[in-house]
């Protein structure tokens, strides 16, 4: 079996440079990745979710990687094309959306903001809470957040989110239906978390209808190259660098990144912070997207997962870029740089 690097040590043996202005030159950036894309694919730690029959069957094998800058280029190497469901990824941007519909102020007052320290689909964070909210990052507080979209029925909600999404990736995005059915099947937790939102007048939607549009949502077909263009989209203000389309209003990034940052990874959220230093979002199918803003966007594939539902290579790489790549937020002055 293959040794698995920690991100101490990953941290200990990367170049770096200081997380301010630009990305390296665009040969730096494709050598770097392609450097930590060759470091981790053997990495067979983690395992593919199984409690959705349709994740189930996803190779452990798969593992891409893309990074977007805010000028407009991208880099991959791997199976950053090959398309797989966005799953939990998909909630800071619907949080975004809602942002800019509503104000960030009142979703924050609807919605809660701080971290639970507890798994993405407890309901005991729910009844923890004094006021019953929890975050936009869990599922509760996710669901919650889909319920609020603008719409007056369900197709118009899906349709809202299904274009905004869209517009943070830079091309249509459409549902796998046969992740979207898989998950249906099985989505008797959801639908509790729902219900019991309701119950505490925390969700602005039927629960039941609320709990399918939120279904469709993570059943959206992404790509690490989605990804990464949709973190660069945050990471540039609000404008998607590769369309050059303003999809959300620049005040709300900066609110939407915090959340990520404290609420991003679940239980493991303060672990990102410390070892890698920028805002991050993962989700079940083994997607995870992370943000340095100013710089650019993240995507990266891996199925296999770690206990709290996190991608196990993902996570080893986005701690190999943020310092190769000077993304780390707490980053105060510049090392001397190595050849990759």
């Amino acid at each position: 079996m293959a040794e698995t690097p920690t991100p101490s040590s990953v941290a200990a043996t990367t170049p770096t440079h200081v997380s301010t202005g630009q990305l390296p030159s665009p040969e730096h950036v494709q050598a770097v990745i392609e450097a930590g894309y060759e470091r981790f694919r053997g990495v067979d730690e983690g395992a593919v979710a199984d409690y959705i029959p349709a994740l189930a069957a996803a190779s452990p094998d798969l593992f891409g990687v893309c990074v977007a800058g805010t000028g407009g280029r991208s880099f991959s190497v791997g199976d950053a094309a090959v398309p797989f469901s966005i799953q939990s990824v998909s909630k800071p941007f619907v949080f975004a959306l809602v942002c800019d519909a509503i104000g960030h102020e009142e979703a924050r007052r609807r919605l809660g903001v701080n971290s639970t320290g507890l798994p993405f689909n407890s309901v005991m964070a729910i009844e923890l809470g004094q006021d019953r909210t929890t975050n936009p990052m869990v599922n509760s507080g996710a669901i919650a957040t889909t319920s609020m979209v603008p719409g007056d029925d369900a197709a118009a909600k899906w349709r809202f989110i299904q274009d905004g999404l869209s517009r943070f990736a830079g091309r249509r995005l459409e549902v796998d239906q046969h992740v979207y059915e898989s998950e249906a099947a099985a989505n008797r937790r959801n639908q509790g978390i729902a219900h019991l939102l309701d119950g505490y007048e925390l969700l602005h939607f039927d629960p039941d209808e609320a709990t399918d549009v939120y279904t469709r949502q993570c059943s959206l077909a992404v790509t690490a190259e989605d990804l990464a263009v949709m973190g660069a989209t945050l990471a540039d203000g609000g404008v998607n660098p590769m369309t050059g389309e303003r999809v959300i209003d620049a005040s709300h990034c900066k609110r939407v990144l915090a959340v990520l940052a404290t609420a991003g990874l679940y239980e493991h959220s303060g672990s990102w912070l410390y070892e890698i230093g920028i805002p991050g979002k993962s989700g079940v199918s083994g997607g995870i997207v992370a943000i340095a803003p100013g710089k650019g966007g993240l995507g990266v594939y891996s199925p296999p997962l770690d206990v709290a539902g996190n991608s196990v290579r993902g996570q080893l790489l986005a701690t190999f870029l943020s310092e190769a790549l000077g993304l780390n937020l707490f980053a105060s002055r510049p090392e001397p740089v190595a050849a990759p």
